[in-house]
């Protein structure tokens, strides 16, 4: 996809999210993405844990650059926006972040969402401040490259089973609002855009 075909993509992403509600339906592979963009839906998202089940891994258990890789595939399958399933970004610190953000707008996606689950049992989600350090700096990564890609900030508290989940959602989607996230998520998936 070009730089053009892609912030037109990340337009119309923008647009649909501006607009209202809408069903974002996940393919794990090149033929579900194509199905579903023969049954009418106007845009894709890409799914860590489905694209990890069809592979024999765990979710979370794909590499960064072979994440890309099913991406960018996904994004070439079809004309259809694709929401790239970032999980926490394949990074700690927010420098990682940006340059794994770099990579994945590479592939051409029009939103992409960053999580702050750590996959760590002793502290399961990232500490706030830090959590809303990786999200601005995603966002940084972004406006740099100039395609108007979607970035959305997602709480995993319920997820990881955290003892307070609506507070501690309530209170990070704030601050990813106020860190630049275009939309806000608390898994399971309730989406709150921004604005």
């Amino acid at each position: 996809m070009n730089p053009t075909q892609q912030a037109s993509a990340a337009a119309k992403f923008r647009a649909m999210h501006q607009s209202g509600c809408f069903l974002l339906p996940n393919p794990w592979d090149i033929g579900t993405a194509i199905h579903l963009q023969r049954l009418g839906f106007e845009a894709l998202a890409t799914t860590s844990a489905g694209f990890a089940f069809s592979r024999g891994k765990h979710d979370g258990g794909v590499p960064c650059d072979e994440m890309l890789a099913h991406i960018r595939e996904i994004v070439e399958a079809t004309p259809l926006p694709v929401n790239a399933d970032f999980e926490s970004g394949y990074a700690d610190e927010p420098e990682g972040i940006a340059e794994n953000v770099r990579f994945c707008i590479a592939t051409g996606v029009a939103g992409l969402s960053i999580e702050d689950n750590t996959r760590r049992s002793d502290a399961p989600l990232y500490e706030k401040e830090l959590a809303v350090d990786r999200i601005r700096a995603a966002r940084a990564a972004i406006d740099a490259s100039e395609t108007g890609v979607v970035l959305t900030g997602r709480c995993e508290a319920w997820l990881v089973g955290d003892p307070d989940p609506l507070h501690t959602a309530l209170n990070r989607l704030v601050g990813y609002a106020e860190a630049g996230a275009d939309c806000r998520i608390q898994s399971p998936a309730f989406i709150f855009p921004t604005g």
